[in-house]
């Protein structure tokens, strides 16, 4: 089977009488340089165990495995695996599992480490990647195509755009930073967004002291419930009467807003707030 080019692409569809499905965000890469591009920015060396989630017709499969990677790819769409297996042939080492990544067993991933390359449907993207974060610590990088404004929040640092709970949750397990945009035209059917890829590190280690990560998370979705809210209302719920004291001790004004802290002014807080009577 060559690469995925465009061409291969509508034939494989028409072969198999397949259509993408809106509902699971499916858009097809068909373009093999954008695929190779995808791999040379994940930083793989021959032999890297890669996590490919949303594999679709195989394109990225395909340039993962010619590289020399191990590849476990996870496709909840029970239509595309025969199609994927034909796609694999003779492209080295590739396992394809049928499975809801959102559920599915991770135990497969141990002993790492591995890093997960994957063009994750648009629909699935934040909860994906929060899940290996905090489940998958055998998983160390994730370099991952999503929309636009989903890979902008997974990235944003505070007063960015896109800054939120979201954010402050990434950055507590990892470094991640956007590393290039990806146009519509290399997808079938060509979305009516933009994507661009986010790479992820993972920390070795907590970058801040918390009590615990549970408090830490507590307090930032309090602080984000309500954007244009001040802390000191926003903050209530977890907090109560001492709101404004809490925060003041924690050098944070009351009158701040969630988007302008850093993950050290949260972590920060969360100190402060265990510490308080």
């Amino acid at each position: 089977m060559p690469v995925l080019t465009p061409t291969a692409v509508r034939a494989l569809l028409t072969e198999h009488a397949l259509r993408p499905r809106r509902s699971l965000g499916q858009h097809f890469l068909n373009d093999p340089n954008t695929a190779r591009r995808i791999v040379r920015l994940a930083d793989l060396e021959p032999g890297a165990r890669v996590l490919e989630i949303g594999p679709g017709l195989g394109a990225l499969t395909v340039a993962l495995a010619d590289a020399g990677a191990h590849v476990e790819a996870v496709e909840f769409d029970d239509r595309l695996v025969a199609v994927l297996d034909e796609t694999v042939v003779g492209h080295g080492d590739v396992t394809v599992r049928t499975g809801d990544a959102a559920t599915i067993d991770l135990s497969f991933l141990d002993p790492g480490p591995w890093a997960c390359v994957s063009n994750l449907p648009y629909n699935v993207a934040t909860p994906v990647v929060l899940r290996l974060l905090e489940e998958a610590p055998a998983v160390t990088r994730l370099l991952v195509m999503t929309q636009r404004e989903v890979g902008e929040r997974l990235a944003a640092a505070a007063g960015g755009r896109g800054y939120g709970a979201v954010s402050v949750k990434v950055a507590y397990y990892a470094a991640a930073r956007v590393v290039g945009a990806v146009p519509r035209t290399v997808f079938v059917p060509a979305p009516r967004v933009d994507s661009v890829l986010v790479r992820l590190d993972r920390h070795p280690t907590a970058p801040v002291a918390v009590p615990s990560s549970e408090a830490l998370f507590a307090l930032v979705r309090s602080g984000f419930a309500h954007r244009r809210q001040m802390l000191r209302r926003t903050l209530r719920l977890q907090l109560g009467a001492r709101t404004e004291a809490t925060l003041e001790r924690a050098g944070i004004a009351p009158s701040a807003r969630a988007e302008s802290l850093t993950l050290d002014d949260w972590a920060r807080l969360a100190r402060t707030a265990d510490a308080s009577p």
